[in-house]
Order: structure tokens, then sequence, then C-alpha cells
């Protein structure tokens, strides 16, 4: 029994590792084959083709192209369109963002809320998986529940339709290759290893749905010779080796649906450990994306037969090296709080729960007797605060920092118009949120879209919270969260935390804007043509 709780644990953190992206894979050096390209296919007959590239940034990019070391990627750029800084979502974490991808909403509407966040219905953390140290303190067979099916078919609002729905509808296939949000009106049975299926609590097959085409690791894969790359020193198939063969093998059978969706996740896990400026990661995605076009027999060819969405998720901000400095713990500002425990069941004495994402967090009043507005006097003794807010119970959402007065207010709807059509009614100090307003047009600027970002992750679930963020250079953290001293984080508002490139090749159209969560209607225009 005692072996099979070690495997537990073993197959949890890897899938934990795969949605915070501390993920290792080989590298396995490719080459550009040269071969007559053919002539290109009609537009409404190209397949689309989305790669999202976890933590991928502009200047690394640009960096490794220079240094030769991301060729695929300089290939579809030079034949295509580059734009170097693209909205994410918020919290910026990979589960929320997917989730905006594939519905084309922010979390206010699809319900997804990070990667740590408290259920009041539930009466418990949600955890998707969020490193070894948090893991081992939790149920693992929850969070492998939570992340596997709960994420998928429970939380992921049924009523905002994902990009795999829509197209069923239309009655076209589609492909999700080891994307974390997946679900779409294709019953799969995923293969649950037997150690997990053992515990009786997982069955040994575990039914989901997503779309026509489907695989996620060591659950599911469609090229039979794939389970090569799921074995544990090879993260169970969370790798981009995995997604790049399975990518390969869709091509090279001439089973590409309309649109494919496939996940490389490497690179996040570099970025984390050494920083935003290694390059280490790219080259290896690069690598696996060179498998991908070389499955058409050339690169033109591959440029020719389909559209290449090519991104990033989130950036990351660099952490500095000392912890003690790096380092924001939440829980002394509010000790005279009953904060709740991470591995024990919520007390009805307890106070407080902290939900901490990297570079964000989400702190609840859980007892009636919590006033959000002394949680935010609280929160202001700590300097290093970047974003404090609470909203109001009248639809109004009030934001301020740590170590002033100051005060900002807005909600939906009045007279000022920002760059994205989006209407609000504004009130306080605007500079807290770093936004000008000129003729009642507002202009963003170090925090990207801040005004619909934020709303989202105010009202993506139910509960009395506040969200904050920390300045570029700090993490923030609570009970056993993971750290990343020395390497880089995400989850804040911050553009450093915010904006990723975008490659097309294809296609001369663009999304409505450069936001993530403007994509989907996008592509599903691409594929309607």
């Amino acid at each position: 029994m005692k072996m099979k709780n070690k495997m537990s644990i073993l197959l949890v953190l890897s899938l934990s590792l795969l949605v915070v992206g501390c993920r290792a894979g080989s590298s396995q050096q490719l080459h550009q084959q040269s071969v007559k390209s053919q002539n290109s296919a009609n537009h409404m007959d190209k397949p689309v083709i989305v790669i999202l590239i976890d933590s991928l940034m502009d200047k690394p990019l640009q960096d490794a192209i220079q240094e030769g070391r991301a060729p695929a990627m300089q290939y579809l750029t030079k034949k295509g369109q580059y734009f170097p800084q693209v909205v994410s979502s918020f919290p910026t974490m990979s589960v929320t963002i997917d989730s905006t991808l594939l519905t084309g909403t922010y979390a206010d509407q699809h319900h997804v809320p990070g990667l740590v966040w408290y259920s009041n219905q539930k009466k418990r953390m949600i955890l998707y998986g969020n490193g070894a140290k948090e893991a081992l303190k939790i149920d693992q067979l929850q969070v492998f529940n939570d992340a596997i099916y709960q994420l998928n078919q429970v939380q992921l609002n049924k009523k905002t339709k994902t990009i795999h729905e829509e197209l069923a509808d239309k009655g076209k296939e589609s492909a999700s290759i080891n994307a974390i949000v997946f679900r779409g009106k294709t019953e799969h049975d995923l293969k649950v290893p037997r150690f997990i299926a053992n515990s009786n609590r997982v069955p040994e097959q575990l039914r989901i749905t997503g779309p026509q085409w489907f695989s996620y690791a060591t659950f599911a894969q469609l090229d039979p010779k794939n389970s090569w790359n799921t074995p544990p020193w090879r993260k169970f198939g969370m790798n981009d080796e995995f997604s790049a063969k399975d990518i390969a093998f869709l091509i090279k059978q001439k089973k590409l649906p309309s649109v494919t969706i496939a996940y490389f996740p490497e690179n996040d896990s570099s970025v984390h450990k050494k920083g935003p400026t290694q390059l280490e990661g790219i080259e290896k995605a690069d690598q696996a994306l060179q498998t991908v076009l070389n499955a058409y027999g050339s690169w033109e060819q591959a440029v020719n037969n389909a559209i290449w969405i090519v991104m990033g998720d989130s950036g990351q901000s660099a952490v500095y090296d000392d912890r003690q400095a790096a380092t924001v713990d939440i829980r002394p500002l509010l000790s005279h709080y009953r904060i709740a425990k991470l591995n024990q069941p919520v007390r009805s004495d307890d106070q407080i729960v902290i939900s901490a994402n990297e570079r964000m967090a989400y702190i609840y009043a859980i007892n009636d007797n919590v006033e959000l507005s002394d949680v935010v006097k609280l929160l202001q003794n700590e300097d290093k605060l970047d974003i404090i807010a609470m909203k109001d119970g009248k639809n109004n959402i009030h934001i301020t920092k740590g170590k002033t007065d100051k005060l900002f207010s807005y909600h939906p709807g009045g007279k000022f118009i920002d760059e994205y059509g989006q209407s609000w009614t504004l009130s306080g100090e605007e500079d807290l949120v770093d936004i000008k307003v000129n003729n009642n047009r507002i202009k963003y600027g170090k925090y990207p879209d801040v005004l619909a970002r934020l709303q989202g992750a105010m009202y993506s679930h139910e509960g009395r919270y506040v969200v904050v963020t920390v300045q570029p250079g700090y993490e923030l953290v609570g009970e056993s969260s993971p750290t990343h001293i020395g390497g880089g984080a995400h989850g804040s508002l911050h553009e450093k935390d915010s904006l990723v490139p975008l490659i097309i090749s294809g296609t001369n159209t663009r999304p409505k804007t450069l936001r993530i969560v403007d994509i989907k209607d996008w592509i599903m225009q691409l594929v309607n043509e």
C-alpha cells in the first residue's frame, strides 16, 4: 500500500508540474528538409494548427532567432506575420488562459478562476496542481480528479462553449493534443495507470468529453508509437516531443482536422528555473516544431497547406535571487484572523483562506464577521503589493495598493471607452492602474486590458474575496506554495506577465484585437471561410 501511495504521489506531482510548468524532456536535433513545394491549397481548405508554447516571450524569442536557435519559428515569421504584444488573460496562469483561449471569454464567463482557488460550494481548496510542497500536504487523488476531470467536465462553464464544441456543432472535426483544457462533444475513456486505479477511488477508465481527435500524455495517444514518450522520467508524456509526434502523426496519416490545438509545455519549466532570459526552452520547443513542419515533407509545403498559429500563453517576471527579499508572505499581515490550513478541512472557526497563484492571490473572507475592507487595510501595510482589489456588492470594483491611501473605482458601462471598444464608468486615482483618459478614451499602460481582465477574476466564482498582485521581481507565498527564487514567475496583471508573441503563417488575416480572448472567434472565421 505504501508503494501505491508513493506512485500516486509521483503521478499527481507530474500532473501538477504539467499545469504549473516545471517539466523536462529530451532535445533531439532535427534538420529542415528541402523538398520542392506543390501548389498551395485553397485558403478554405487549410487546416488550422495552433501551437501554444508555455511562457514564450518576445525578447527571448528574438534572441533565440538571432542566435540561430529557433529556425522553425524564424521561418514561420518570415513567411507570415509577427505580433510581439498579445494580451493574455488573468490570472496569468495556464488553466485560466487556456479556458479563455478555448471559450473566447474571460474568467467571469468561463468560471476557471486560477490554478489555486477556494470553492465556497464545496468548502475546500481547489488545486489543479501547484508544486511538490503543496501536493505532499493534500489529498493526491483529489488533485488528480480536479485536474483531469473536474476542471473540464464540471468547473468550466457549460454555458460557455469551447471551440471544439462549436466546431462539432458545425459538423467539423478538431484535435486537442496535451492541452490542459480540452472539453468537446466526443466521449473518450482515459487510460488511468493501474497504481492510481487500484486506489478504489479512481476507475481504470475515466470517461471525459473532448474533440474527436484527442491525446493527453499517458492517458491517451493518437500515435501508437508515442507511448515511448510517456515514461515517468519524461513526465508521463507532458513534454514537447510527445505533442509534436502526435501532430506529425495526424499530418502523415492525412487525418488533420479543421483545427488542432497543441500544447508545448517545457519552456515554462526552463523560465521558472533560470529566468525569462533563458533560451534552452525555446530551442527545445523549436526542435519539436521542426518535427511537425517536417511531417509535410518540406517547410514550404507546411506553410502552403496549413494555417499556423504559434503563440505564448503568459510571460514571466524575473524573481529576485534573494529569498527573503523576493517572497511576500500574506499570512503575517492577517495574523489576527484564523487562517485555514492547507492540509486540514476548513473549520467552522476559520476566517480566512489564502490561495496563492505565484504573483497573484485570492484572499477569501469565509466568516461573516470578517469585513473585506478591513482585510484590504491590513494588506496595505505591505508596500510590495501592486494591486489590491475588492468588489462592493454594488457592481463596483475598488482598487488600491500597498502604502497608499489612494483609491480607484470602476464598473462596466458608461461614457469612457477603451482601446477594445469596452465601455466603463471610472472614478478616483487612475494612476493606480496606469491608465490615461483623454476625451473619454482610455489608454492602457503597464497593465494591458486591466479593467476587463480584473473584472473577469473578480466575478469568476462565488465568495467574498480580495485579489492581490505583487510588483515585478516578487512572488506571493502562502503555506507551502512553490517559489522560483532567481528564476521567473507569472500570475499578475503586469505587462511582464501579460504580453506574449504571436506568429501567424498561411493567412493574411489576424484576430479582431491582439488579445487571447479574441483568438477563438478569429479561428472560427478561418474555418468557416
